[in-house]
Parts: structure tokens; sequence; C-alpha cells
């Protein structure tokens, strides 16, 4: 009955975790992981075994996924900007095509300063373009990551309470809109951004039961775990001895949140089949970035190691899409955008700068992106130069270089999965060097970016950290 109502026109539920690295998913081959939900949904899903988070950082991925363009066509270049709402976005794209629109969870594209996390003037967005298109329900914030009774806002700078455990109240939210959507018969998008299992770890910020878990648990460092900090790293990625002694146990937390987060999906997922809704609606589970807890001597995301871009992306339409299926075309965060929208039927705005890999999921053959392009445009939340990258990651190679003094490097993945072994000096691989060398120089000017140090945007793009222009479309 929904279905008709509908006008045929699909469901989308897009569910984003933060800081969710593929590696620790249970169907990814973690067996530590306590994940049953997520590894059943994938086996009911297209895996897109090789999507990747082409700005490893909170803010630029989630401007990327919400315009299909690149970081420096969005301006999103660290956190704690403000982007520009002058983008024709997913959910504007989607609106027009009379879907409801809602989003609920952390935003983290309005505040423009660093720290007052709490203040409403930080994590109240108000209604209008900086919403970017989501006009239907609205429970957002900017950005916490403390998660008991915390809270959101609707259309007010009131903060309304979640009391307990953030992420079991929204999906509650969740829940109680899927039932008034379905009920409405309205075709609808419901976008749901929870912020676990990103830091703090500490035990406290977890329910006991999932602590539990894990807390016999040992967690032994990985094989590319260094000792001392990466040169190249901002005050976010480094890591003190303390910290460092620490990992072990941040790691249980990790995964108990995970745990958790694998609890709600299914509720999620149960929902969907109680109100008779599963044909007609796409979903899709993914994270936004991973975290390194040490690799390569660092803390954090904002870097193109394995552990930092590789991300789960499950979509399931049943009878619509291939079940228990994978795919190996990588997947860049603005491909999501393109991707969807054409397997809705929706048209893709002209501005869009990734690519519709839809046909992998269907089965059919398509032209394949030879690699990702991948952005790296400062420090994560502050105007510090020096930490600047670029890089490709294709289906077998890493290839990557640093503004500050043009280090490259090239890892080969398939046989070397830890990235330990820098093929950038072997000469053995210079004629793999030289096309990734084209390979970036071509991506770079297509897509107008220059290279530039972060405080080069600070200085040309923004005001009080508000970003006040966006870039010419290159083609």
């Amino acid at each position: 009955m929904e279905q008709s109502k509908n006008g045929g026109k699909p469901n989308l539920i897009y569910v984003f975790a933060d800081q969710l690295r593929l590696s620790s998913c249970g169907f990814a081959g973690d067996e530590i992981a306590m994940t049953p939900n997520i590894d059943k949904l994938a086996g009911e899903s297209m895996n897109y075994t090789n999507a990747i988070s082409g700005h490893p950082v909170c803010a630029p991925y989630r401007a990327s996924l919400f315009t299909g363009k690149y970081t420096t066509s969005t301006g999103m270049v660290i956190n704690e900007i403000r982007m520009n709402p002058n983008h024709r976005s997913f959910a504007n794209v989607l609106q027009g095509h009379g879907y409801d629109t809602s989003y609920i969870g952390k935003w983290h594209l309005w505040a423009n300063e660093l720290g007052n996390h709490y203040d409403p003037r930080n994590s109240y967005v108000p209604p209008g373009s900086h919403r970017l298109g989501f006009d239907g329900f609205w429970a957002g914030y900017n950005f916490h990551h403390e998660y008991y009774n915390m809270y959101y806002h609707t259309d007010s700078p009131e903060k309304i309470v979640i009391e307990g455990y953030e992420p079991d109240g929204q999906t509650d939210l969740a829940i109680g809109q899927l039932e008034q959507k379905t009920a409405a018969g309205k075709p609808f998008a419901l976008f749901l951004s929870y912020g676990t299992p990103h830091d703090p770890w500490d035990p406290n910020n977890v329910p006991p039961e999932y602590y539990d878990k894990f807390k016999n648990t040992d967690f032994t460092l990985p094989p590319n775990y260094l000792e001392t900090n990466d040169p190249y790293a901002d005050d976010w990625a480094k890591l003190t001895p303390d910290m460092r002694e620490r990992i072990p146990e941040w790691l249980r937390v990790y995964y108990a949140m995970t745990a958790n987060l694998d609890w709600n999906v299914g509720r999620l997922l149960h929902a969907v089949h109680e109100l008779g809704i599963s044909d007609n609606t796409i979903f899709v589970f993914t994270s936004d970035h991973g975290e390194m807890f040490g690799a390569h001597g660092r803390g954090g995301k904002n870097i193109f190691y394995e552990e930092a871009v590789r991300v789960p992306f499950l979509i399931r339409w049943p009878h619509k899409i291939r079940q228990s299926a994978t795919t190996d075309v990588c997947l860049n965060t603005c491909d999501i955008m393109p991707t969807l929208l054409s397997l809705m039927g929706m048209p893709v705005p002209s501005e869009v700068e990734g690519s519709d890999l839809s046909f992998a999921a269907l089965g059919e053959d398509g032209q394949e992106p030879e690699a990702a392009f991948l952005q790296g445009t400062g420090a994560t939340a502050a105007w510090s130069d020096g930490h600047e990258w670029r890089a490709l990651r294709s289906k077998r190679y890493t290839y990557a270089i640093y503004r500050i003094d043009r280090k490259e490097l090239l890892f080969d993945n398939k046989a070397d999965p830890f990235q330990l072994n820098n093929l950038a000096e072997n000469d053995a691989y210079r004629d793999v060097l030289d096309r990734f060398r084209d390979m970036l120089e071509h991506k770079m000017k297509q897509h107008g970016d220059t290279f530039e140090s972060c405080s080069w945007y600070r200085d040309h793009w923004t005001e009080d950290r508000k970003i006040v222009r966006t870039a010419t479309i290159h083609s």
C-alpha cells in the first residue's frame, strides 16, 4: 500500500556512523567485532568493498556527501568553519521531486568557532538554506561527543535533552519518524548521523553492558604501530606517552560503542520490516571515516592511510539491488550523491563532480574510475600549514604526496595491507609512480585544485571562519 502511495519512488534511509573504520566490522573479517546486525545487512546488500572517505574528517566528508563535490570546491577544508549554503544539495534534489527530507544527529557544517561546542550559537542550525534542503523533521546539533543525556535542536535554540544513551534515543526518534512518514504515504529521505564510535573512549561514555563484552579482550597493537609520532601529523593526530598506554582501553570502548551501534541498526531494520516498507526503501549503512589508533604513529584520521579512509558502505534494496554481493569499484565520498540519485531515478545536478557508480549495485557494466581522488587540506580544525596532502587510491595502490616537502609515498595494498613498504623510491615501480603522478595532476587540474596551503583558504575563502565563496566548476 505504501509503495503505491509513494508513486513508485523509493524511500531512502541513510545511516552513517562517526569514525567507524571498515576493518572493525565483523563482515569485513574482524573476529573481535560484535556486529551481527550489520553483518546480516551485508548479506542482504551490495557491499562496496573499496568505499573510500575522500577527505577523512567530519566536516569535509559531510560537505562532499551533500554536494557531490570535492573539498576544494566546497571550501570545507577543516572542521569548525561554516559551510556556504549556495550549493544544490542532495536534499534539494530530492525535495524538488516530492520527497520529505529529514535529518537526525550530528551536522558539523554550521559552527564557525573553535570550541564552545555547547553554546547554541554553535550547536543550533536555524531553518533555512544552511540546512541544505533538509526542511522536514530536524533533530540536529553541530557536534558533541559525550553521549549521555545530550541534546538536539529542532527549530529553536532550545536544547531538547535525550535522556540516557544518545544513539539509543536517536534511534527512537528515527523509528518514530519512520512510523509517521509511512502513514503519510509520501516518499521520504531520512539521514541519521550517529556520533559513535567517535572518541572520547572512556568507559563512562558507553553503556556498561556493552563495555563488559570487551573488558577482558586483549587488544594488541597492529604491525604498523609506531612508537614515534608521524612528523606530518597535526596536533589532533599526535599521541603522548600516556595516550599510547591507553590505546588498548580505547579500543575496548570503541568496540563497545560499535556493538551498541549495531544493536541500534538492528532496531532500525526491524522497524523497516515491521512497517512493510523494506521492498520500497533503499537502506544505506556507512561511516564518514576511520581511526588510526597509533598506526603509522598517528591518532585520529585526516590521512590517506587505510585505517582512516576505508569505510563500510552497504546498500540494500530488495529485488532491485543484488544481495550478498560485492563490488570492488572505487567509491569515493563525492560519488555517493550521484550514485544514489541515479538509483532513485532522480537527475544528477550538472555541477556534481563525483561519478555515478550505480551500475555496480545493479550488476551492470559501466565506466569505473581508475582511482579515488583524496584531499587533505590542513589540520583537523585549525588554520595550521604543513599538513596538506593529496592522494589516489586504486584497487591495488595508494599514492600520496605532501605539499610541504613534496615527499611521495606509494603502497601496494594487496601485497602490503599494513602499508609498511614505501615503493616510491623503488626503481622497479617507476612506471607505476609515473602513472599515478600523471593521474593526480589530471585530477587536480580537472577540479581546479592548485594544492594551496591551509591558510590560503583562510585568507581567500573565509571571513570569521565562514566560507564566503565557492569554487569555479572545472571540467
